[in-house]
Order: C-alpha cells, then sequence, then structure tokens
C-alpha cells in the first residue's frame, strides 16, 4: 500500500462525497494522493443495501479521484470508541500513513458520525504509540480536519476550501447514491427545506463559498491556531 497524503475517515459511504468531496477532488487534480475509510457498510440504511451501497462507493470514489478506498465493517447505527477499534482504525492509518487525516464533524444528528469524530482523532494519536499493534510500524498524522458542512452548530470554520471548479463533479459523485438520494430532500446531516436534496446541497456550498468570496466551498475545523507566514499575501477582501 502506497502512502497517502490525504485520508478521509467517515461513519458511512456517501458521508465523504456530501462533507468533503470537492476538497478530494481538488486535492488529487493537483497531484495528492487521498484515500477512502468507510467506517461501516451502511447496511442499517432505510434505503437501499449494503451491496448497492459497495457499488455506488467504487464509482464515487473514481470521480474523487481516490487512489483507494475501504472499508472498516464495523457496525453501522453501532460504531463505538473503544480500545479494539482504535487500535483497528490505527492499523490503517498506520498503512496508508496520511499526513492529513479528514474527520467529521464532532457534533451530529446521527451517533455514529459523533462518534467517528472522536474515534478517528484518538485513532490517530493511537496510531503513533509504539507498543499498540507492535506489529505494525507506527505512524502518526499531522493534522486531523473536521468537515463541518451541513452543520448548525455555529462553530466558526477555521478556514474553507474554494471548490468552485469542482463543485459539479462532487454534485456526480453524490449522484451516484442513487439508491440514497434519488429523490429525497434529507440525508445525513442535510437538515430539509422541501427542496430537492441535491438543491440543497448546491446551496449549502454556495454559503461556504460566499464566506471566501467565491461561488462554492467546504468548511473546515482544526483545534489548534492556523500559521501564517506572509500576511501580504492573504487572501479574501475584508471589504
Amino acid at each position: 500500500m502506497h502512502s497517502v497524503d490525504i485520508l478521509a475517515i467517515a461513519a458511512h459511504r456517501d458521508d465523504v462525497e456530501l462533507t468533503c468531496g470537492g476538497t478530494l477532488i481538488k486535492a488529487a487534480k493537483a497531484g495528492r494522493r487521498t484515500a477512502i475509510l468507510d467506517l461501516t457498510q451502511g447496511e442499517m440504511g432505510t434505503r437501499g443495501s449494503a451491496q448497492l451501497r459497495a457499488e455506488e462507493a467504487a464509482r464515487a470514489a473514481d470521480m474523487l479521484g481516490a487512489s483507494a478506498r475501504e472499508t472498516l465493517a464495523l457496525p453501522d447505527a453501532g460504531i463505538e470508541n473503544t480500545p479494539a477499534t482504535r487500535e483497528a482504525l490505527a492499523r490503517v492509518i498506520r498503512r496508508f500513513r496520511p499526513r492529513v487525516v479528514i474527520a467529521p464533524a464532532s457534533e451530529g444528528r446521527h451517533p455514529d458520525h459523533r462518534v467517528t469524530a472522536g474515534l478517528v482523532r484518538d485513532a490517530c494519536f493511537v496510531a503513533g504509540l509504539a507498543k499498540v499493534a507492535p506489529d505494525v510500524a507506527k505512524h502518526r498524522p499531522l493534522k486531523v480536519l473536521h468537515a463541518l458542512a451541513y452543520r448548525q452548530d455555529f462553530v466558526r470554520p477555521s478556514f474553507v476550501v474554494d471548490i468552485s471548479a469542482e463543485f459539479e463533479q462532487k454534485l456526480d459523485a453524490i449522484r451516484c447514491y442513487a439508491s440514497q438520494f434519488d429523490g429525497e430532500i434529507q440525508a445525513g446531516e442535510v437538515f430539509p427545506n422541501g427542496e430537492p436534496l441535491y438543491d440543497m446541497i448546491r446551496h449549502y456550498a454556495a454559503t461556504y463559498g460566499s464566506l471566501i468570496r467565491t461561488r462554492y466551498g467546504e468548511p473546515f475545523f482544526t483545534t489548534e491556531m492556523m500559521r501564517v507566514d506572509d500576511v501580504a499575501a492573504l487572501e479574501v477582501s475584508t471589504f
């Protein structure tokens, strides 16, 4: 397994597409190696089946430009942050050896999303402990990012990625999940307003884009402060 620059980890197949798909597309276009890890197979989903979602996820991964996509096969609607799950996830992190890991937001309507956020952070730390799973060389990612898309907790994003050029491709990747989204007005963390889900995704992306004066964007949060070396090179107009 080749190391990757970015590993996006989410609870369910389609979570990554919804929250950070544009960012992964942009990274791949820039020559970065990306990979996706879905913690569950989505077997508890109301629509479709685990097998159908696996087929949809494979097509979507191709559209995102991901070099690999795997599932940890933890129980859907039953993810727990335990020593066993931390070690299982740490083993995958060590195989991919990412510099950056993208995790869900720390809050979420689905309990799997909330638990996954903490599990990912803890597993990234555990992956750097030599005495945990000593048969696999340790590796601790440099940075963990939390994807904030669709959250209404009023946590100010640390930064927003401009995905204006990538948005339509992101939406195509989301449309791969026809079993989940076609004809729907709600999914994941997307609160409904009566409009088709795909329109809601566009509205949210436009809102985030407006924060950085672009058409479409994806927001992220980091617990650590962002570093700037050249203030004269800062973008996004104040006025």
